[in-house]
């Protein structure tokens, strides 16, 4: 038997307009997806409570909130244990300036999203943050320029 969940064309419907925006009423949310609003809030709800719609959020404008300097880490890590690994990852869950962490294959092992008001800010992030770390065994970073495209 399949944990795996199944989602209908009003499903997805519900699910694109919670995704570009998270602070539509009921009302307006279920004339847009074609349904009435009883029906549609039961939808949402289910959505809900089976962790396909996981919370709502704002999106920040990040110079307005002093955090406009984005920086991509690659991260190797010497996995001398699991408790190394563990230890890693509760620091950068911990970090305000992290705003993403992935655990990727290949030559890295993570790649993280930090954010942050300029180049000292970052600077300091790194020495006294990243390097402070049990395991961090190289970082290279990576400045964006510009951002095309977010899902966030």
């Amino acid at each position: 038997m399949s944990n795996k969940i199944r989602l209908d064309a009003t499903d997805r419907a519900i699910l694109h307009e919670l995704s570009r925006d998270g602070k539509l009423s009921n009302v307006e949310l279920a004339d847009r997806v074609g349904l009435t609003p009883a029906p549609c809030l039961r939808r949402v709800k289910r959505l809900e409570e089976q962790g396909v719609i996981t919370g709502y959020r704002a999106r920040l404008d990040p110079v307005a909130a002093g955090r406009s300097f984005c920086v991509y880490m690659a991260v190797e890590i010497t996995m001398t244990s699991r408790e190394v690994v563990e230890e890693f990852e509760a620091a950068l869950l911990s970090y305000d300036e992290v705003t993403e962490v992935r655990r990727v294959y290949g030559a890295i092992d993570y790649l993280v999203r930090v954010d942050v008001e300029d180049s000292n800010a970052y600077e300091r992030f790194q020495t006294e943050k990243m390097y402070a770390l049990t395991g961090v065994q190289r970082v290279v970073s990576h400045t964006t320029m510009s951002l095309i495209k977010s899902s966030t």
